[in-house]
């Protein structure tokens, strides 16, 4: 028997209304009893704390005191800073709660010529005006320890939202950890800036490198000479960056901190664009090797070569004379999760590394060291003579004539085993060789542990990091993960992986990758073609001037019909060829709109075509129901 108020409007209504008072009280029961639990849906699990900062905070021995100062006007006139405001205070409120009572959190709303602007300034927090009036408004926070040290967030930037828990737990490890490894740098790059490109007031250069300060934060960082004669044994772990042309001496000092089982990270190019590009770098070297060392260990950085992909070329701008204005450069890609080895874990999370005239790493025949990809081109790869790359190159042209292999490349890889001394003999003759040297290592004491790349340009901001200026601080917002990799590996190297998942989070754009495949084809395809156009009217050309030059004023007569010929087969060629070319982009041009159009009815049509069907299987259901209650 059906129920008698069945189809009564009330009896709707007063469903409508249990079901709004049942979702109230789950929202009150969970805020009362877990005011910390969500559901993170993101795919790389964005909002969720990481193990490695509950590693970071559950192991806290002293007590932290944290202090957030923030301007609820802010919020009022910028709500998306109140958002984000939301997000930061849950978000320390969880730090709060999984410390064990180690971590104690301070709110402060700095109202205007209050106390708590005061301590917002003698903090060093930065004030930001909202309007005309003048009036400073506050969103940072200040950490401190038992020993009065303190880091700070000068100003949280909506546009480093992502990179939240990466900040306030690196805030935090430095709180705790006030003695960091030593790290010592061997470069000819001016990672700490160059005074000389200051002096000549070019917006932006001289400025220290991006991944250096951030190596400050973590490293007790001590500059090596290129003319050192010893590594100092404080140093745990060295990192030699496109190195200069190194004296024997420097070279045995260290593959003796090597043989002795520091850690080395080395970092030579081909061809730096860095270098070639800087404008005060004085005619600087373009390209490095430390083959006396690591030939002797049986690694091989190849020189006469540089790698391009076709699978996340950038796109620049073509030369003037190019009717095409922007060109996928192949020197220069930025490869994806699929290139990155998942199975090690400095660089496991990494979602994308941005190479530029990269060259390969491999073992040499024979060698005894065990070698671990961790960075891999595609298998739209190929060489490129290191001299297309090298001055004035040629972007469209280089696409003409790229010819991707299948062959997947190594660029980036971790090695260990025991060596031998690239010195068997002892120390190189040096008259200026200090007395107290330790005695001569033939052999690594242990396994050794090292991490090599032929590409020193991942260190630069241009290819992985945009920096703005937010009233007079510095923002660094990263689009690639090529200052992740380096932190992460001489972290791993040093001995430390706390911070290697967590740094990791959040970096990488999402494209279409089939669509921007499919345009890279094309694009591809297009210019093969054009450059063999080119080159065929390169050769009319030159047989036209050849027939001009044949004879005299009565042969040049004889040849005028001849010539004019040529010309014509030479029109109706380039014709051709067009029409061919405009065919080709329309039909690579129509599959890629057709997927693109497939892909917007899918987002657009996919969620509310399934509320259909899943309306539609549940009205069955119940008429289903309704016939047998009949029955």
């Amino acid at each position: 028997m059906r129920h008698p108020f069945a189809r009564s409007p009330a009896f709707a209504l007063l469903g409508l209304a249990a079901a709004v008072a049942l979702a109230v009280g789950v929202n009150m029961l969970v805020a009362r009893f877990a005011p910390h639990a969500r559901l993170d849906l993101t795919e790389q699990r964005l909002y969720t704390l990481s193990d490695g900062t509950r590693q970071i905070v559950g192991g806290l021995t002293d007590p932290v005191t944290l202090r957030l100062f923030y301007s609820r006007r802010l919020g009022a006139t910028i709500p998306a800073y109140g958002a984000f405001a939301e997000r930061v205070r849950a978000m320390l409120d969880e730090y709060v709660a999984i410390s064990g009572g180690k971590i104690r959190l301070e709110l402060f709303d700095p109202e205007p010529f209050s106390e708590a602007e005061d301590r917002a300034l003698g903090y060093g927090l930065q004030g930001v005006p909202v309007d005309q009036s003048g009036e400073q408004v506050y969103f940072g926070l200040v950490g401190l320890n038992l020993l009065d040290d303190e880091r700070s967030i000068p100003f949280f930037q909506l546009e480093r939202e992502r990179f939240l828990e990466a900040d306030l737990t690196r805030l935090i490890y430095e709180l705790s950890n006030p003695r960091r490894p030593v790290l010592g740098i061997l470069t000819s790059l001016p990672l700490s800036g160059d005074p000389r490109a200051m002096m000549m007031r070019i917006p932006g250069a001289g400025q220290p490198f991006v991944v250096a300060t951030q190596l400050r934060q973590f490293f007790t960082v001590r500059e090596i000479a290129a003319d050192a004669r010893a590594i100092d044994p404080e140093i745990q772990v060295l990192l030699v960056a496109h190195p200069p042309e190194l004296p024997e001496p420097t070279l045995y000092a260290i593959d003796q901190f090597v043989m002795r089982g520091g850690r080395l990270m080395v970092l030579t190019d081909p061809h730096s664009d860095g270098q070639a590009f800087r404008p005060a770098a004085g005619g600087g070297e373009t390209s490095s090797n430390l083959d006396r060392l690591l030939n002797a260990w049986g690694i091989e950085t190849p020189r006469g070569q540089v790698i391009g992909d076709l699978s996340g070329a950038w796109r620049v701008r073509a030369s003037p004379q190019d009717r095409v204005q922007a060109v996928d450069y192949v020197a220069w890609f930025t490869l994806g999760r699929e290139a990155i080895n998942r199975d090690d874990p400095p660089v496991a999370q990494l979602e994308s590394v941005t190479f530029a005239s990269a060259g390969e790493v491999r073992l040499r025949e024979g060698a005894a060291v065990e070698m671990v990809p961790l960075v891999l081109s595609s298998d739209r790869s190929a060489p490129i003579p290191v001299e297309r790359v090298r001055q004035n190159p040629e972007p469209a042209r280089i696409l003409a004539e790229f010819r991707p292999d299948g062959q997947r490349r190594v660029l980036l890889a971790r090695f260990r085993g025991v060596l031998d001394s690239a010195f068997p003999l002892g120390p190189p003759e040096d008259p200026d060789r200090p007395a107290d040297l330790p005695a001569h290592l033939a052999r690594s004491s242990g396994p050794a542990n090292l991490v090599v790349g032929n590409d020193a340009d991942i260190l630069e901001d241009r290819f992985w990091v945009r920096v703005q200026d937010f009233f007079g601080q510095q923002v660094a917002t990263p689009f690639s993960g090529n200052g992740a990799l380096v932190l992460n590996l001489l972290e791993a190297l040093a001995g430390g992986d706390a911070l290697i998942g967590l740094r990791s989070r959040g970096e990488a754009l999402r494209p279409f990758t089939l669509v921007e495949r499919m345009r890279r084809d094309a694009e591809a395809q297009f210019r093969q073609r054009e450059r063999a156009l080119a080159e065929r009217l390169q050769a009319t050309e030159q047989r036209l001037r050849e027939l001009r030059q044949g004879g005299g004023q009565q042969a040049q007569a004889a040849i005028t019909s001849e010539t004019q010929a040529e010309i014509d087969r030479a029109r109706q060629e380039i014709l051709r060829t067009r029409a061919e070319l405009r065919a080709v982009q329309r039909a690579l041009r129509q599959d890629i709109e057709a997927l693109e159009t497939w892909l917007r009815i899918a987002n657009i049509a996919a969620v509310p075509a399934l509320l259909v069907v899943l309306a539609v299987l549940i009205g069955l259901a119940r008429a289903r129901r309704r016939a047998a209650a009949r029955g």
